[in-house]
């Protein structure tokens, strides 16, 4: 299914994004003076979504993001954004060591799916030694553990509208534009199938803490930290993201922030 998902689809709209990307690429590395006025921004704005899409076809054969070895390891790494889950949902699930937590798998799926904690620590895992790249400026390397996403989505089955994978995590923060501060992300289906993407329930060896996301988190190692949703509660299959919460695609997106953090 990956293959089919990453490569004739995808190659061609690569090769119609093409030269407008270049275009975006020669004004950020030609001139910043350029780059930073008003006409350059919105042309560059105006070209992301292009500029994804020929990354997407020079990167069509799926490379993986660099894997290290374990003597590379930090000693420190550190908690990126909430410290816990603020929510009453999230307390009484850590109270009672995640025994009733559920991963749900919903929205344009053949076979919804309801997945117990046990049951997604006994599925086959992949096992990586990565490096986490904040967009605060600070990167540290750890071992994640956990199952790949795609086989998870595969067999739910998805219906033929869907083209992105929400994840719905159980922080609430700062209030969105919908009146919920419930944290989300958002990955599109080329990122979802990729190998070294997975629903980590294990780090360095040991079952995740509450602050690096218990019981599982997101890792999408070709992008930036804020992707790695921690918390995850539920995944949902959908056609467009303008309708969740800010629309933008996820909780920092929604605020500013790039919806592909593509590295």
């Amino acid at each position: 299914m990956s293959r089919l998902l990453t490569t004739s689809n995808l190659s061609r709209r690569g090769l119609i994004a093409g030269g407008a990307a270049t275009l975006g690429g020669l004004l950020v590395s030609g001139c910043n003076r350029l780059a930073t006025a008003p006409t350059a921004l919105k042309l560059l704005g105006s070209a992301e979504g292009l500029t994804m899409a020929s990354q997407r076809f020079i990167l069509s054969g799926q490379p993986l993001a660099r894997e290290f070895s374990a003597k590379d390891i930090s000693a420190n790494f550190k908690v990126n954004g909430s410290s816990s889950a603020d929510s009453d949902e999230y307390s009484a699930l850590l109270a009672s060591g995640f025994k009733d937590w559920k991963l749900t798998v919903s929205g344009l799926v053949q076979h919804p799916l309801a997945i117990s904690l046990a049951q997604l620590k006994a599925l086959p895992a992949r096992s990586q030694i990565t490096r986490h790249d904040c967009v605060e400026g600070w990167s540290a390397i750890a071992q994640w553990t956990g199952p790949q996403l795609g086989p998870i989505l595969a067999k739910a089955g998805l219906q033929r509208g869907a083209r992105y994978v929400v994840f719905h995590c159980a922080d609430d923060l700062e209030p969105s534009l919908d009146g919920t501060g419930r944290y989300y992300e958002s990955i599109d289906l080329f990122d979802a199938f990729h190998p070294q993407t997975i629903l980590a329930h294990t780090m360095n060896g040991q079952p995740l803490s509450v602050g690096h996301g218990a019981p599982i988190r997101l890792r999408v190692e070709r992008q930036l930290g804020y992707k790695q949703a921690k918390y995850v509660m539920g995944i949902e299959l959908v056609d467009r993201l303008d309708k969740i919460s800010g629309g933008k695609g996820g909780f920092w997106e929604d605020r500013g922030y790039e919806w592909y953090a593509g590295i």
